[in-house]
């Protein structure tokens, strides 16, 4: 398995086979590409790709490259709520970037982002938030 792409590796400049992708300013420090989190999850890559279909996974491209937050795969599993969060904020008519815009983007009223209060306590109140989103 490799390590997680560090932050300034992370935002990606020209890719020779497309448009320029930036790396926005809440990104995540670690990202984990989709044969590694294969490897953590103990999952073929199969199953990797569906439960990004299924909203129980976030992958964004970075550099060309399809690439899950690192801090959302913990351990050997996925962050309990994440499913629900994915599919809520999807359903508010989310795509891909801003989920990731959101879950990154710093709370004064949460410990950081909503990534890392779905990794604690406040989970069911990140999970309250992106519901209310829909409405």
């Amino acid at each position: 398995m490799t390590e997680p792409v560090p932050a300034d590796q992370a935002a990606p400049g020209r890719d020779r086979t497309g448009p320029t992708e930036l790396a926005g300013p809440t990104d995540p420090a670690g990202w984990l590409t989709l044969p590694d989190v294969a490897e953590r999850l103990d999952l073929p890559i199969s199953k990797v790709h569906q439960r990004i279909r299924d909203r129980e996974l976030l992958a964004v491209r970075r550099d060309g490259v399809r690439r899950i937050p690192a801090d959302l795969v913990a351990n050997e599993t996925v962050l309990k709520h994440l499913p629900g969060v994915l599919n809520l904020l999807a359903d508010a008519g989310y795509d891909d970037e801003a989920v990731l815009r959101w879950l990154y983007e710093p709370d004064d009223t949460l410990p950081g982002t909503p990534a890392v209060a779905l990794g604690g306590d406040l989970a069911r109140e990140v999970k309250r938030r992106a519901q209310a989103l829909g409405f």
